[in-house]
């Protein structure tokens, strides 16, 4: 779960970053505030939550196991030795 989370937000954070590369690289003044306007603000968190959302449909129809699929734990067997868990 955690990685999940941090996927969504390293993704959510994707655009600000590129953007304040942007300004550095273009010696602009990322921390000037005329640098960063309201409709800049805005149109930059709309391709934000555009990644967040197919990044949600990605691994809502991508991730996980097959349908119809058993996961098998990991466990000792007989010898004792470590099975991983499966999908079978």
């Amino acid at each position: 779960m955690i990685r999940t989370l941090a996927t969504e937000i390293l993704l959510f954070a994707t655009p600000f970053a590129l953007y304040a590369i942007f300004l550095w690289a273009t010696k602009a003044g990322v921390v000037d505030v005329r640098s960063w306007p309201l409709s800049r603000i805005i149109s930059l968190a709309i391709v934000a939550l555009i990644l967040v959302i197919g990044s949600f449909l990605y691994f809502s129809h991508y991730g996980g196991a097959p349908p119809g699929s058993t996961y098998i734990p990991a466990h000792l067997d007989e010898q004792g030795h470590f099975v991983p868990g499966t999908t079978r």
